[in-house]
């Protein structure tokens, strides 16, 4: 039991160093010896979770993917309608891509010019954008003129954007500017307010800004 307990926190420890040196590096600079230097575990331990550095990254992408289709989830369980339930998801997906290095490599490796099978958490969360803006459409909850397959490709191409702009040379005002482009544009897709609490990209409220500020607050 106790080396079970030790191989999983083994495991997880190289999970989330391959995912911060993935985030930070990219798949193609990004060396095992960093990577298991990162986690505080020899070589060999490396290895023997994990054959390759591709293995590592397949498993960053599926558990990214994964982390995507809960907080999808997640906002459906919580919002009214599918204008409420897509911008839930992009207010937990804008605090999961700060504080998550799992989720915000599966994203980076999605773009990645050298992972072109690895677009689990893209493919996901495009597929789940899209979904849920064609339920919006057809509730009458979007603008008029405002097509679901546009609402993807505006949603999926800004959260990868943000990702590559972003990219090892984040600071500290990246995650303000992220919210306050979101704050920009969601109010302009949709028909009605949707209300929802304001976060900020830890997921603390935001003073002064509540359910009245509608789908505006992130």
């Amino acid at each position: 039991m106790v080396k079970q307990v030790r191989a999983a926190r083994t495991r997880q420890a190289l999970i989330r160093a391959a995912a911060e040196a993935f985030a930070h590096d990219g798949y193609a600079r990004a060396s095992l010896p960093a990577i298991s230097g990162r986690a505080g575990v020899s070589a060999g331990a490396l290895h023997f979770h994990f054959p390759s550095k591709d293995a590592l990254a397949r498993e960053i992408e599926g558990a990214a993917a994964y982390s995507v289709r809960e907080l999808a989830e997640c906002a459906g369980s919580t919002e009214t309608g599918a204008a409420g339930t897509l911008v839930g998801a992009i207010r937990r997906l804008v605090v999961a891509l700060a504080a998550d290095p799992v989720v915000r490599a599966g994203f980076v490796l999605s773009a990645d010019p050298a992972r072109r099978d690895g677009t689990a958490a893209l493919d996901t969360w495009h597929d789940w954008v899209r979904d849920t803006a064609r339920r919006a459409h057809e509730a009458g909850e979007l603008r008029d003129g405002v097509s679901p397959e546009g609402v993807a490709t505006v949603v999926v191409a800004a959260t990868v954007g943000f990702e590559r702009l972003g990219g090892p040379h984040r600071d500290p005002e990246s995650e303000d500017r992220m919210v306050e482009f979101w704050t920009c544009l969601l109010p302009r897709l949709t028909a009605a307010p949707v209300p929802g609490p304001a976060l900020t990209p830890t997921g603390e409220p935001v003073a002064g800004r509540g359910a009245e500020n509608s789908m505006a607050g992130l």
